[in-house]
């Protein structure tokens, strides 16, 4: 019962019911390191942002967050990083559904260009700052 992998074009039976296999073992190793690499991402957003809010360069966008940010910095962090873990492990229990797939891909994108902007504006700050 449960799930078993059959050999004739990837189908798994599960409880019954025959749907085709979504991902194989190296596909799941890559979304593996996809997730691991959307909590970087998310520990890199954090400490820029603390970084940009302390120097009064910016403000967080989030609403629920904006007070952390701005007294409890540790705090900010912890929340965040456990916020977007959570997330990242409930879409990993989904896996096996595109949406969740296509989900943590989105994660991942949205980060990385976040990522971008920070570095952006790291390296606009820094050419003012040289050429001054």
């Amino acid at each position: 019962m449960g799930r078993e992998k059959t050999s004739k074009d990837s189908l798994i039976s599960t409880k019954g019911k025959l749907r085709l296999a979504l991902a194989s073992p190296r596909q799941l190793r890559w979304l593996e390191w996809i997730i691991v690499a959307v909590i970087f991402l998310n520990l890199a957003d954090a400490i820029f942002t603390l970084a940009w809010v302390r120097a009064g360069l910016a403000t967080e966008a989030n609403v629920l967050l904006k007070s952390l940010v701005e007294e409890h910095a540790v705090i900010f962090v912890v929340v965040k990083l456990a916020l977007v873990s959570l997330g990242s492990y409930l879409l990993w229990g989904y896996r096996g559904h595109p949406l969740a797939v296509v989900g943590l891909f989105s994660v991942f994108m949205a980060y990385y260009i976040i990522l971008l902007h920070h570095l952006r504006y790291s390296s606009l700050l820094l050419s003012r700052l040289i050429a001054s």
